[in-house]
């Protein structure tokens, strides 16, 4: 499956809330997410209306190095 190319920052933080992520904090126009599953996990979002390809393929790589899972099962979990 590929990864959506339309995707904000609000939508993305509502699908990672499924992995226990929340908004800790905002500053400025980057949002801090932060997960208590597996340890502590904090990921940085830039609050734009399109992520880039490439900051939303980290992003999720991120995600699945912390849960022990590979990439495209999150991108499925989350875009299916």
């Amino acid at each position: 499956m590929r990864i959506p190319r339309d995707i904000s920052s609000q939508d993305l933080c509502k699908k990672l809330e499924k992995y226990g992520y929340t908004i800790t904090r905002q500053k400025g126009s980057h949002i801090r997410l932060t997960t208590q599953r597996n340890g502590e996990h904090h990921i940085t979002i830039p609050d734009h209306n399109s992520l880039r390809i490439g900051t939303l393929s980290n992003i999720i790589q991120s995600v699945a190095n912390h849960m022990n899972k590979e990439k495209e099962d999150i991108v499925k979990e989350l875009f299916s």
